[in-house]
């Protein structure tokens, strides 16, 4: 299933002519963050666009305080735009483990803080940048110690993220296939280029070997592939250009 980030979108208001744009380019599904649903109104106002649109919103980004400090809201959220997974996001610096085994309990901790979603019948599951691939001074590297401290947790592999912070995606994806069950799908430009779009590039238009990464995430069983740039001059180019290299692969 190929999705769009509405992250990718959020300097371009309205929401409704982004979903607009979206439908008219070619998208059926969509990924939400924490912005979109902050209050019941935006709520109201993202689900019916939705509709309208003949959108899905299969997958959704929630902050680690919100799953832990309101998951009945959380699920909520999830059952009124009929998502079937939830991943958080993202950790602030300060509060980033500083070693192995402090990486360990913070996958624990989410595994913990995702199980009343996950008995509600969501995946859950951990979304990366680049900080989870830079070994610490102990030697172990972040993301696998995610994945050992929370082994129920799900993987929302963020492609290009992996290779700015330096891992080889296909490794990685052969030893975590089958917890990989979305991908987030962007690619980087050369470098020097783009530099007003924070060195990103449209999917199939940059660096990253997507033929050959998007052969490995489908042999590995991924559900989902969502489109994101994270900061395009232009998201109706990014989506359009995007969905139609992704689909050629």
């Amino acid at each position: 299933m190929f999705s769009y980030q509405l992250y990718s979108s959020r300097n371009f208001p309205p929401l409704s002519a982004t979903l607009k744009m979206l439908a008219e380019v070619g998208y059926k599904d969509t990924e939400g963050f924490g912005g979109l649903y902050a209050d019941a109104a935006k709520l109201a106002e993202l689900a019916a666009g939705l509709q309208a649109n003949g959108l899905a919103m299969s997958t959704g980004h929630f902050g680690i305080d919100m799953i832990e400090q309101t998951p009945d809201f959380v699920i909520e959220i999830a059952r009124t735009l009929g998502m079937k997974k939830v991943y958080c996001p993202y950790i602030m610096p300060a509060d980033r483990p500083r070693d192995g085994a402090g990486w360990r309990a913070f996958g624990a901790r989410l595994q913990k803080a995702g199980a009343p979603l996950v008995a509600a019948g969501l995946g859950f599951g951990w979304h990366n940048h680049d900080f989870e691939f830079a070994g610490g001074p102990d030697g172990k590297v972040p993301m696998f110690e995610i994945l050992a401290g929370g082994p129920d947790l799900e993987w929302e592999m963020d492609v290009a993220w992996v290779v700015r912070g330096g891992g080889d995606p296909l490794a990685w994806i052969e030893a975590f296939k089958g917890r990989i069950t979305a991908a987030h799908v962007k690619d980087i430009a050369l470098k020097g280029e783009a530099l007003a779009e924070d060195g990103w590039a449209d999917v199939g238009h940059g660096t990253v070997e997507w033929k050959t990464i998007m052969a490995a995430l489908k042999a590995a069983g991924v559900q989902y592939y969502v489109m994101e740039h994270d900061n395009p001059a232009d998201d109706r180019r990014f989506a359009s250009r995007s969905l139609a290299a992704t689909t050629a692969f």
